[in-house]
């Protein structure tokens, strides 16, 4: 099957030229439906059926829509034409508002201006301290728990790291205990927005009691922020958002408070997945680890480029963005398809970093194609964690730099074991680890209470029953 094209005498001047986009037999998407299959597979199948250039109908009746992995037509979309590929609406605006995010046309391009500069050059530079404080006092708390032996969840510990980063960041104050048992409220509502109703009103009602935990905390940072109060390590990016406010009347309470959840959301929740995914991928392949130590001295560049790869290579396997859904506000000819206006499309990079053609062996974890020339893709479309074009991710080289920053800190020192790791990958705002994530921090050079447990076993002839 294949999306319908106008009948050739029909065809004026707007239609779009080249043939129909193929389509997935509605019956089999049904099929796989009603077997619990979910969007990732659907997705999956639609490429490994019909190539990066497929579609698929979501539900009966529903209109087809577009998967693109094929690079040349991702870079299409997403970079040379995102004028005719638009973002119409966010799943995240529940929480979201109107930031950068959610938002479309100028008002879009006027925010996304304001904030660009704030994550190049000199406004990262007035982060790094932030960063690094973050981190240190990561290390301290994993040193505690280390040697007191605390089993810990590795995710909630990740997303400590960087809540308080992008908080420090955002208001001048390192994160207190009391604002982020309050931001609790942003991870719950983030979990819950796969499942939240269709309609926008009932959804809004489902996660309204966590929204207003989250404005409550905004709220109070806002107007810290109007007073004058920045904190220890000097004004913030909320700062900017306020000082904005005294020339750009578009800069209400309400919209410095939906950039300021935007930042948050951003900021923590893909860093906090990034450190999980790689954890967990270290736990299974050790070797990982010790090669990117043994790559050069602390503090040398050759180790920073091999904890780069670490980074990039979970990235790969785990993108910040693994669904970019698209809208073709005008007819377009796609890859040497004729895609209607008005059709819904989804880039996924997810799919993307999982194409054989692209990634030799793509499921292997392998951070040497991020260090050895050539065995990464060329197009730069085949490799997009965080999107691409006008719309990429504003934060970056952020995200990439505390994930840096806390690894050369972390790995050289601790080790952790996991009790369980989860069965189960759950494909949300982000793809995350669908479960806790309990586990020892061994300081290295430090056994674990299970390995001085089996020698002195060894040594005295004594198992658990007795001699």
């Amino acid at each position: 099957m294949a999306l319908p094209a106008p009948h050739p005498g029909a065809r004026d001047a707007s239609a779009p030229a080249g043939r129909p986009v193929p389509e997935l037999d509605p019956e089999l998407v049904a099929r796989r439906q009603a077997e619990g299959a979910g969007l990732v597979d659907l997705l999956a199948l639609v490429r490994e059926r019909l190539g990066g250039v497929g579609a698929f109908r979501p539900a009966p009746g529903a209109a087809p829509t577009v998967l693109v992995t094929d690079p040349y037509a991702v870079r299409h979309v997403l970079a040379h034409h995102p004028d005719r590929y638009v973002k119409r609406s966010h799943r995240a605006r529940v929480l979201v508002g109107d930031g950068v995010l959610s938002a479309a046309g100028d008002a879009w391009q006027r925010q996304r201006r304001l904030l660009q500069a704030e994550f190049t050059g000199r406004g990262m530079r007035r982060y790094e301290e932030r960063i690094a404080a973050a981190a240190r006092v990561t290390a301290a708390r994993w040193e505690a728990y280390a040697r007191a032996g605390d089993v810990v969840d590795l995710g909630e510990e990740t997303r400590r790291f960087a809540l308080d980063t992008i908080w420090r960041s955002l208001t001048g104050h390192p994160l207190d205990p009391a604002t982020e048992a309050e931001l609790a409220a942003v991870a719950a509502v983030v979990a819950a927005l796969p499942s939240l109703p269709a309609d926008r009103f009932a959804a809004q009602a489902a996660v309204a009691a966590d929204v207003a935990r989250v404005d409550a905390v905004a709220e109070r940072a806002v107007r810290a922020a109007r007073d004058g109060g920045a904190g220890p390590d000097g004004p913030g990016l909320l700062h900017v958002l306020v000082e904005a406010s005294e020339s750009r009347p578009e800069y209400t309470d309400r919209l410095i408070r939906d950039e300021l959840v935007t930042l948050l959301v951003a900021g923590h929740e893909t860093t906090a997945t990034t450190l999980t995914w790689l954890y967990l991928l270290l736990d299974r392949h050790p070797e990982a680890r010790d090669q990117a130590l043994a790559a050069g001295p602390d503090g040398s560049p050759e180790r920073r480029q091999a904890v780069q790869a670490l980074v990039h290579e979970t990235l790969r396997l785990y993108p910040s963005a693994w669904i970019l859904p698209r809208h073709a506000a005008e007819a377009d000819t796609l890859a040497g398809h004729a895609l209607p206006a008005g059709t819904d499309l989804v880039v996924s990079p997810y799919l993307v970093h999982r194409d054989p053609g692209l990634w030799p062996d793509p499921e292997r974890f392998d951070p040497g194609r991020f260090t050895t020339p050539g065995r990464r893709p060329a197009h730069p479309a085949a490799y997009l964690p965080f999107g691409m074009g006008p719309r990429a991710c504003l934060g970056l080289r952020f995200a990439l730099r505390e994930s840096v920053a806390l690894l050369e800190l972390l790995l050289p020192r601790f080790v952790p074991r996991f009790r369980s790791v989860p069965e189960r990958t759950a494909y949300g705002l982000t793809v995350r680890p669908d479960g806790p994530t309990p586990a020892v921090l061994t300081g290295v050079g430090q056994r674990s209470t299970e390995e001085k447990l089996s020698t002195w076993i060894q040594v005295t002839g004594l198992d658990a029953c007795g001699p």
